[in-house]
């Protein structure tokens, strides 16, 4: 998958792709519909299959000092856009020049001449240009005028109603991972490189790969049963374990962040890229009377996760 992040320099290889647009925060099963369309309409057309998305969130431009909301980073959803097949990452840097552009000066300046796209795809709900002016018919009016496709994808719903991301976190917020992996498709997952810690669960037995969750919606504080890619490094490969989510009331913490245990795993993970897979909520955060009473409820979580995931 090839990365653009200037719709002003895109080489003529980069070209032509028909192209889904959109925030893609979490990449969830509504975003996958609008890419599969994508990917058939470039089937159609010989055209390679793009995304265009922003960066920054256009909400975190508008709104920087805002609580976090986001699914994904940059890194993790690129992660995900290449799994499902996407050859062409259009990332465009969100900046006032951008956000100030008409819907038709878009269309005309980002869509024709800058990426030179053949095919688009957007959501019912879409909207573009300075103020949310544009909407979908908008769109597919000045793809008629400057020669490229639009096709408008019907919002998808689940049975509980309608995927979106802001669904996703409401689950989230209220310890639901299975209910956000039926509208994502696929586990919820943070994703980082493993930080330094204080090293208090080598101490106790439970060495944990301390990951930040800056900059991302945190789900409900606690303990979950997840699923673990080690993606880069010797340690490659995928695991099981339980991670606590949260600030450690039990040591006074502040800053919230992602504790990782991996069952049956010996090796040194600092460094290396995680993804995280939220699989089940097993408890809220406790601060216990003693350091035997914290380890016992440890092992316990930990019994409990293996069990739920021998049939995750």
């Amino acid at each position: 998958m090839r990365i653009v992040r200037d719709h002003q320099f895109v080489s003529p290889a980069d070209k032509g792709a028909s192209a889904a647009i959109g925030n893609f925060d979490g990449v969830h099963l509504g975003h996958q519909s609008v890419i599969d369309i994508a990917r058939a309409q470039g089937a159609k057309i010989g055209a390679p299959l793009g995304i265009v998305t922003f960066e920054p969130h256009p909400r975190q431009f508008f709104a920087p000092d805002a609580p976090p909301f986001r699914l994904t980073g940059s890194a993790a959803r690129a992660h995900r856009l290449e799994k499902l097949g996407v050859e062409r990452l259009y990332e465009l840097n969100f900046n006032a020049a951008l956000s100030s552009l008409t819907p038709e000066e878009f269309a005309a300046r980002v869509i024709r001449d800058g990426l030179g796209l053949r095919h688009v795809v957007v959501g019912a709900d879409f909207c573009f240009g300075k103020g949310r002016a544009g909407n979908a018919d908008d769109l597919r009016a000045f793809g008629a005028e400057m020669d490229f496709g639009v096709t408008i994808a019907k919002l998808l719903e689940s049975d509980t109603g309608e995927v979106s991301s802001t669904a996703i976190r409401t689950a989230l917020t209220e310890g639901r991972p299975h209910d956000a992996a039926a509208m994502l498709g696929h586990w919820h997952r943070i994703e980082g490189r493993v930080i330094s810690g204080h090293q208090r669960g080598r101490e106790l037995g439970y060495p944990t790969a301390n990951m930040s969750i800056e900059g991302l919606h945190p789900p409900k504080f606690g303990v979950y049963a997840v699923l673990v890619d080690v993606l880069d490094g010797p340690h490659q490969g995928s695991y099981r374990g339980a991670a606590s989510l949260g600030v450690r009331p039990m040591f006074n913490g502040e800053i919230p962040n992602l504790e990782t245990y991996l069952f049956d795993f010996s090796g040194d993970l600092y460094g290396a890229a995680l993804s995280v897979g939220l699989v089940e909520y097993l408890r809220p955060e406790e601060k216990f009377d003693s350091l035997d009473t914290f380890i016992a409820q440890m092992d316990a979580d930990c019994a409990r996760a293996r069990d739920i995931l021998a049939h995750p």
